[in-house]
């Protein structure tokens, strides 16, 4: 069995996927065979403090020292391992991803913006949707939100912005930066008709689950918007002990909200798409198309 893992290091979680590809005629494809992920908030030393600290960087050892086993013990073939926003950000980003490489001997990049981005549409989303129509792929991460724009299933325009979860929840977001995202959405959007949302990340997918709507089927504006609602009536508390989220996602649920929800606004979309892909699923992608 040949098996890929992808590693992504965000700025709120940390995520391994080591997944088995099927090779065939027709193209290639994986499944999933093992998901983890780690919650160490890195974007909460690189956006405060502008660099990671002792202990942040020694859970971060440990936790791709265990990657590194797993991998062994799975037989990984090949791997990727990106680091977005938090390590773009962090001053001692390089000598960490040294650290990393001496004592779990895992190759890190760095990844910017535009190429994480570029990742993350390499799962071809595009591929099954309705070609009348234009697509906005919206990827809200804990440091960076990514804006792609697909028009006959083609991309013709992609910009990354510093506006994530975690720096809306440590209050380093700028008005600026949400001025600039405004300004590119009415640039690129303001031509297009009938512009749905394609939205990925651990909080757009958690927020699909509990609508409770069929897969396939898209969130509504409205219904995304009365979700939102509902969730900031209750508190941080309430979140994890009633509506049963776990810690890591109770707080970061509400600003990743408000990030779709205004881009949708701005934008014009009344619906989004969920496909339940991120970050590696697109490296798997990623790694499929450079070795096979």
């Amino acid at each position: 069995m040949l098996r890929y893992a992808a590693i992504d290091i965000g700025s709120n979680a940390v995520r391994l996927l080591i997944a088995d590809i099927n090779q065939h005629e027709k193209g290639n494809g994986f499944k999933k065979n093992t998901l983890i992920r780690v919650p160490l908030r890195l974007g909460d030393d690189a956006f405060l403090e502008q660099k990671l600290s002792d202990r942040k960087i020694d859970d971060l050892v440990k936790t791709m020292m265990a990657f590194r086993n797993l991998m062994d013990v799975y037989q990984v073939k090949a791997y990727l391992a990106c680091a977005t926003s938090a390590m773009r950000e962090a001053t001692n980003g390089k000598l960490v991803i040294e650290k990393i490489k001496a004592l779990a001997n895992i190759d890190i990049e760095i990844v910017e913006g535009q190429r994480e981005a570029s990742i993350i549409y390499s799962n071809h989303i595009e591929e099954n949707l309705d070609i009348k129509k234009s697509y906005l792929y919206i990827d809200v991460g804990g440091g960076s939100t990514e804006l792609s724009i697909f028009v006959n299933k083609q991309p013709v325009a992609s910009k990354s912005f510093n506006l994530g979860t975690i720096r809306i929840l440590d209050n380093q977001d700028k008005e600026e930066t949400w001025n600039e995202m405004k300004e590119w959405i009415k640039k690129h959007a303001k031509d297009l008709k009938q512009m749905a949302g394609i939205g990925t990340g651990g909080n757009i997918n958690k927020l699909f689950k509990m609508s409770g709507e069929k897969e396939d089927m898209p969130l509504t504006f409205l219904k995304l918007k009365s979700m939102y609602n509902d969730l900031s009536g209750y508190s941080l508390k309430e979140r994890i002990s009633i509506l049963k989220l776990n810690h890591d996602r109770a707080d970061v649920i509400i600003p990743a909200c408000e990030i779709y929800l205004t881009v949708m606004k701005w934008a014009g979309i009344k619906q989004i798409f969920v496909p339940k892909v991120g970050m590696v699923d697109g490296i798997i992608n990623l790694l499929i198309e450079e070795n096979l």
